[in-house]
């Protein structure tokens, strides 16, 4: 009998935000899957070594997500990952992918659920805490309220052209200099949030306090009452 593949969110950074779900199939799965070639350089991996210890011996299959926009690597990368996890699934193995936030919001998951689902076995997602409500709850603002719309945004997208939609907008990750410039020119009232659940969490409360050398990990919401 196949095993299930499951993708689990680990929420932004604090191991205390992984959900009672997520922690128990971390706990006894047969094997977990990490979206990193090193586990010391995993995020994912540690947020869940620091909710459940039993994490750290269990079997890893290391799956390496290259940060490129190589479309040809990338699907390399897939399909090489996609096939190492269906050989313990054929052998029926439980296999647990863990990944930062929400499997379905911009994960490295979605690409192999696809390709893992599709050889036949069964793929279960399980969702977690995203950046971005971390985010609101570390700068104290709701994101939306009564009928106002939010948008998310990666952080390459066309930030000049986003500023437009009405209500709340979030841009997550991406290239900071070209966003931070797309927000002064338009004027806009932004706060950020870095590294959101971690020891080196810090909250910006004004696009002037944001600095041009953030980090990756870096949430911002421009809400048009700020």
């Amino acid at each position: 009998m196949n095993g299930i593949f499951y993708g689990v969110g680990t929420g932004p950074g604090d191991p205390e935000l992984l959900t009672l779900k997520a922690a128990r199939l971390i706990r006894s799965c047969d094997v977990l899957a990490i979206p990193h070639r090193d586990p010391e350089k995993c995020f994912a991996y540690g947020i869940a070594c620091g909710a459940v210890p039993e994490a750290k011996d269990k079997p890893l299959l290391c799956v390496d997500m290259p940060m490129t926009h190589d479309q040809t690597i990338r699907e390399a990368a897939y399909e090489a990952g996609a096939e190492r996890i269906a050989g313990a699934l054929s052998a029926g193995k439980t296999v647990v992918f863990v990944t930062l936030g929400d499997p379905s919001v911009y994960s490295t998951f979605a690409y192999l659920a696809e390709k893992v689902s599709a050889m036949g076995f069964e793929v279960q997602w399980v969702p977690g805490v995203t950046s971005f409500c971390a985010g609101a709850a570390a700068l104290k603002t709701p994101l939306c309220t009564d009928r106002e719309p939010l948008h998310i945004f990666p952080g390459s997208a066309n930030a000049k052209d986003a500023l437009t939609f009405p209500g709340t907008k979030v841009f997550m990750k991406g290239e900071l200099p070209a966003l931070l410039s797309a927000l002064a020119e338009h004027g806009a009232k932004a706060q950020a949030v870095e590294n959101c659940g971690t020891e080196h969490e810090r909250v910006y409360e004004s696009l002037s306090d944001i600095p041009a050398d953030a980090g990756y990990y870096l949430v911002t919401v421009v809400k048009e009452d700020v």
